[in-house]
């Protein structure tokens, strides 16, 4: 691909979300979400596979060390981050059920899931949607295509329209950014 190419696809993409006004105000209102369980004692969790699972990490590092402000920490984890658990659990329960099962140790009512998934489809990200939603754990999902099995499943779903797996997650990394700086600016005024 022409360098030109991809930065153009992904000035296009960027204008697509610019213009869409209820991507717009999802991005608010999942900020202010996070906030009010943050406010709450709650924490903020997210779950990935592949790169997804590096982003998924590289957002909770902003909130919980530290983004634009020099703040106090915020509680939020990647829910792979523990190899031991990671690899027994999908050794004795099945590679479908590591975020699930994590997010029921630590997992309570008012907090935030941030589900990554760039094609919507990935059963473990999907089976932690499920008992997020079934125990009161609001649901942002971050996705592309059209938005895969997690359409429908999440309190609130970024789709980048793209089918290009690395123009998605240069977006979820954007959407993320913004999120993190928003809610820091809400928290830490």
């Amino acid at each position: 691909m022409e360098i030109e190419q991809a930065i153009q696809d992904s000035i296009v993409i960027r204008q697509q979300l610019l213009e869409d006004k209820d991507f717009i105000n999802n991005i608010k209102k999942i900020a202010a979400v996070c906030a009010e369980s943050l406010r709450k004692g709650g924490r903020i969790h997210f779950c990935g596979n592949g790169g997804s699972a590096a982003d998924a990490q590289h957002l909770a590092a902003e909130l919980s060390g530290r983004f634009t402000k020099d703040r106090k920490p915020l509680n939020a984890e990647a829910l792979h981050t523990n190899a031991s658990y990671l690899t027994a659990v999908a050794n004795d329960y099945g590679f479908e059920n590591v975020y699930s099962r994590m997010l029921e140790a630590t997992g309570k009512p008012d907090d935030v899931l941030f589900a990554l998934s760039t094609s919507g489809n990935s059963r473990n990200v999907l089976n932690a949607i499920g008992h997020a939603k079934r125990n009161g754990i609001f649901v942002a999902g971050l996705t592309g295509y059209n938005g895969g099995d997690m359409a429908g499943r999440c309190d609130v779903l970024f789709t980048v329209p793209s089918n290009n797996v690395a123009r998605i997650q240069e977006t979820h990394i954007m959407i993320g950014h913004i999120i993190c700086e928003l809610i820091e600016n809400e928290m830490f005024q």
